[in-house]
């Protein structure tokens, strides 16, 4: 009896776990080599077809990673395609703007490059409390105040600077008073403080604007266009 218990005792003390087998095939690296005969015949258990080869197993293992790899390029590549076609839409329309000969003509080059898009429109409105754009001003009909704003900012925007989706009535009759059959937008906080405007673009298709879409070039936009404005508007 004695010499069965520590029998038991020898090969529970042997035992291996995942860990024992891990540590050592790191501290024998030559072990595939050594037993290359064994190690072809070994197989893995598979979901699907009940069992393969060790080999197979790997060179699947490869040619998955191989494929993620392959994804991962193409998203790059991709990736690398769009912000070249936004760096040059973003350029052309620097270009456009900064060669206006008056704010009505920059709004209208603006609003034009909009439509190339397929857009209803662009449109600017200016925080008053944060331009001079009051009376005897010609610029009046951009002032939006930012308390009544606010509401829209808090319910649509909330910590966020940009809104794309729709919105109901009332917010576009003030944001957008002369505008018809607007179905989505893209509102955007003008200024890196957010503070000093809203940019939107427009359009009559209430899907083209959905939560979720990409604004970084809405983002580049937020930031240009106070500076451009100023050329013509002066700060407060």
């Amino acid at each position: 009896m004695k010499q069965v218990g520590e029998h038991a005792q020898n090969a529970e003390a042997t035992l291996l776990d995942d860990d024992t087998v891990s540590d050592f095939l790191r501290q024998n690296p030559d072990f595939f080599m050594r037993n290359a005969r064994q190690v072809e015949q070994m197989m893995i258990p598979h979901p699907v077809r009940g069992s393969v080869s060790l080999v197979e197993w790997q060179l699947k293992r490869q040619r998955h990673h191989i494929q993620q790899l392959e994804e991962e390029i193409t998203l790059l590549m991709e990736q690398a395609s769009a912000n070249q076609l936004l760096f040059e839409r973003l350029l052309a329309l620097q270009g456009r703007l900064s060669s206006a000969s008056s704010l009505h003509d920059m709004l209208n080059r603006l609003h034009r490059w909009a439509r190339e898009f397929g857009l209803a429109g662009a449109n600017i409105r200016l925080f008053s409390e944060k331009w001079r754009i009051g009376a005897p001003s010609d610029f009046t009909q951009l002032a939006l105040s930012r308390q009544a704003f606010e509401p829209v900012r808090i319910q649509r925007m909330g910590k966020h600077n940009h809104y794309l989706g729709s919105l109901n009535g009332p917010e576009l009759l003030l944001l957008l008073p002369q505008a018809k059959a607007i179905g989505s937008v893209a509102v955007s906080l003008l200024g890196e403080e957010g503070d000093l405007g809203v940019l939107i673009f427009s359009s009559r298709d209430g899907q083209h604007y959905q939560s979720g879409m990409g604004t970084v070039l809405l983002q580049h936009l937020s930031v240009m266009l106070p500076q451009l404005l100023s050329r013509w508007i002066e700060r407060v």
